[in-house]
């Protein structure tokens, strides 16, 4: 699970409890401008998430971590659907996969200019 909060047009992503060490992040800090949009798709939720480096993966369970599939991605999903895809542009990560309490208010958030 991962917490958003905005602070000065910089948004915290912060990973919470266990997910940390599953993750092996605990805080990802990305500018609002770097934020692409924040949207939904099962279809992004296949098997295969791509090479891991770091990160765990346990099918049907958990995705955490750094995987690389079309460039890095930032994965923290245990329910699919509370997960949210948020592409960024010219970051580290290409895109957060992200399982947040309230998707709709999230994406709301992250989507607002």
């Amino acid at each position: 699970m991962v917490s958003v909060t905005s602070k000065d047009n910089i948004f915290i992503f912060e990973i919470k409890g266990w997910h940390k060490i599953w993750a092996l992040e605990s805080k990802i800090t990305i500018p609002k401008e770097k934020i692409l949009e924040a949207y939904q798709n099962k279809e992004e939720f296949t098997f295969w998430k791509g090479l891991r480096m770091p990160g765990t993966e346990i099918p049907g369970f958990i995705t955490a971590g750094t995987f690389y599939k079309k460039g890095r991605n930032f994965w923290d999903v245990m329910n699919k659907k509370k997960a949210i895809i948020v592409a960024l542009d010219n970051h580290y990560y290409k895109k957060l996969i992200i399982e947040v309490e309230n998707p709709e208010a999230v994406m709301k958030e992250l989507n607002s200019k």
